[in-house]
């Protein structure tokens, strides 16, 4: 029984892990897309729907960030 509850807390909290990393690259993928944006609304919502064809297109991590300002370059307001 005791390797049991250890198996199961060990098997959470990789769980837990893995669940919280996804969710920090997230997090950092967005505030760099709206670091591109400033405070314009319109170039806010116009880089996040570019952030979301970068995750479609599966641009990698190394060349998301000029990516990103090369779309960030060519927003029209």
């Amino acid at each position: 029984m005791d390797y049991f509850i250890i198996a199961i807390t060990t098997v959470a909290g990789l769980y837990f892990h893995g669940w919280l990393y996804v969710r920090i690259r997230r997090w950092t993928d967005r505030d760099l897309a709206l670091s591109f944006a400033g405070k314009d609304e319109g170039k806010r919502a116009f880089m996040l729907d570019r952030l979301d064809a970068a995750r479609a297109q599966k641009v990698k991590r190394k060349e998301l960030a000029a990516w990103l300002e090369r779309q960030a370059a060519e927003y029209n307001a």
